[in-house]
Formats: C-alpha cells, structure tokens, sequence
C-alpha cells in the first residue's frame, strides 16, 4: 500500500499532522494533504518469536543483545521537571513490572494520541502492578507543555532530548520512515480519538533541534533488566496495542 505526499480523502478540508491546526472545524478525515512537515511514517518488527516463558516477543533474541536492561539502565535522562534521572532508578531492577513507552516528539499529534491512551490505561497498569513510563523526544519544557495541555501525569512522563534511550533501543529514524511508511496509514481509523487528543494541541512543543521529528517510537516491557517484549514503531502512528502490552504484563511468571 503506497502512501503519497497527497493524499485526498473527500473533503476540501487540509490536515498537517506535524504542524496540525485544530480539529474543532473538522467532522471526518476527509480530505488530509500532506505536507513536508506532517507526520512522520516508520513500521512494526515482523520478526516474532516466543519465549520459552510463554511471553509474546515482538523482537527476536538477536534484535537485542542480552545486557540491554544493563546498557539502558546507565542512560540518563530527564523528568518533566528538568531533573537528570538514570534509566535504572525508574523501577525496581530486580524484580520490578515496567512498560516503557517511547513516544515520537513532543510536537507530533500521534503522541497526544498516544500519551492520551495511556493516561486512560494508567489505573489499569498500576492495579496490576505494572509501571508505566512515557518518554518522548524533547526538552523538559516540551515535555510540561504536553503534561499541561493534554493533561498527562507528570510523574510519569520523561525527556530525552538527545534521543539517547532511542538510539540505544535501535529504534527506526528518518525522512523515509517519516514521512513515506504504508504502516502509518492506521490512523486513519483511529481519527475521532486523535481529534479529542489534540483538543489542546500546541506546534510549541515540537523540540527546537527539528532533527527530533524524524525519531520514530516504539513499545518495550521489562521485568527487572529483562527485556520480555519489543515493538518498534513502523511508521508514525503506528502504535502497540495496549491489550497486547498488558496481556504481555499479566503472564509474567511469579519468580
């Protein structure tokens, strides 16, 4: 399935996902052109295997060396509040339950979305015991504003500016995955919840080193330093599921 730079959908109506415009005026997803600076287009890991713990794997044994939870865990980054913080104070190393969900950049509407799912799921995770960490790409400032607006819990909710934790997760980028990736086409049906997501959307939070809106996200679940599940994002908008993420979370064996 190929995407264009142009899409028309049937209304006269224009949507710039990158730099997107309220959606209060519009009642359908109709008509979207895309622009040089709409939203970014990467896809998920095709590669899939199971554990020998029954767990879903969306990335092979080889995708990731065995010591990524050691490697990840010496990445600094920043809470929303602008305070440095290890990848490994962010939960129990040992035995701890965490869903680390990188987001694309603060100033992407996917992630609104995105961030908006799971702020909805959050009661869900925490009744299970499960951690839930959203990171995106962006300065702590860009980070507040999404918190803000959206609104989404601070506490929760972190910077990596220099997309650190992304390039060691291996996770795709670039003006190809962008823009031009057939996976990021599913937004489309999920249109009325990307509306509400962006209510109170601002471009002000798109991060100032504009390098940071070709980054693509992805979905990763760790018990301890263990990695039990990873999916890239193929395309922008091109989210995990959450059932799967918490089914994933409710079949980890009680050590």
């Amino acid at each position: 399935m190929a995407m264009s730079i142009s899409m028309s959908i049937t209304s006269t109506k224009s949507l710039q996902l990158q730099s997107l415009p309220p959606f209060s005026n519009l009642s359908s997803p109709k008509s979207l052109n895309f622009t040089s600076h709409q939203f970014p287009f990467p896809k998920p890991i095709t590669n899939t295997s199971t554990s020998t713990t029954g767990l879903i794997m969306r990335a092979s044994s080889s995708d990731y060396a065995g010591n990524i939870g050691d490697v990840l865990g010496d990445v600094t980054i920043f809470t929303a509040a602008g305070e440095p913080v290890m990848f490994k104070n962010l939960w129990d190393q040992n035995e701890g339950i965490a869903v680390v969900a990188l987001l694309r950049h603060f100033g992407c509407p996917c992630c609104w979305e995105l961030a908006s799912v799971l702020k909805e799921a959050k009661s869900k995770f925490d009744s299970a015991g499960v951690k839930l960490i959203a990171i995106g790409v962006g300065a702590p400032n860009k980070a507040r504003m999404l918190a803000d607006r959206l609104p989404f819990p601070m506490d929760c909710l972190y910077a990596d500016p220099k997309r650190e934790a992304y390039n060691v997760l291996g996770l795709y980028y670039g003006f190809g995955r962008t823009f031009f990736n057939p996976a990021s086409a599913k937004v489309f049906s999920r249109f009325d919840s990307l509306r509400q997501a962006v209510k109170n959307y601002t471009i002000e939070a798109t991060p100032d080193d504009r390098s940071g809106v070709l980054q693509q996200g992805g979905m990763f679940v760790f018990k301890g330093k263990q990695l039990l599940y990873a999916r890239k994002d193929e395309g922008t908008g091109d989210h995990a599921s959450l059932d799967d993420v918490f089914d994933v979370c409710c079949k980890v064996p009680v050590a």
